[in-house]
């Protein structure tokens, strides 16, 4: 299954029970999609190969995540590239037209420096 991919037709119903497997068989459409969105309070979305490739923004990318803040949802960007900081990845949001806050970003680095903090790692300690 690619990526950021919402269709759940890949997967093998002879390995499901009976309902799950219905369910994996069913394309996302209108009325689940509104379901769907009903039931989430909170979308995490992966950056490369979802928001955008490279410089390149995905098609749909902002008037999905307008549509959704507009729906109340709390939107998180997560990337397990640890080279730019929290700021650096606001910056690349906005130079592709997209309003993302820095509080919203979780990067691999960014988790691992508050794990080190929340379990207060000495400091002085490599």
């Amino acid at each position: 299954m690619e990526q950021g991919s919402m269709e759940a037709t890949n997967r093998n119903p002879s390995s499901m029970s009976g309902v799950a497997a219905a369910s994996a068989a069913e394309l996302l459409c209108c009325a689940n999609a509104r379901a769907l969105l009903d039931s989430v309070d909170a979308f995490l979305f992966d950056c490369d190969g979802v928001i955008w490739k490279g410089d390149k923004l995905f098609d749909g990318v902002p008037q999905t995540l307008d549509m959704l803040r507009s729906k109340g949802k709390k939107l998180v960007f997560v990337t397990n590239n640890s080279t730019k900081s929290r700021i650096q990845y606001a910056n690349k949001f906005q130079s592709l037209g997209l309003s993302v806050n820095q509080d919203e970003i979780f990067s691999s680095s960014f988790a691992a420096a508050m794990y080190l903090k929340v379990n207060q790692f000495p400091p002085h300690k490599k």
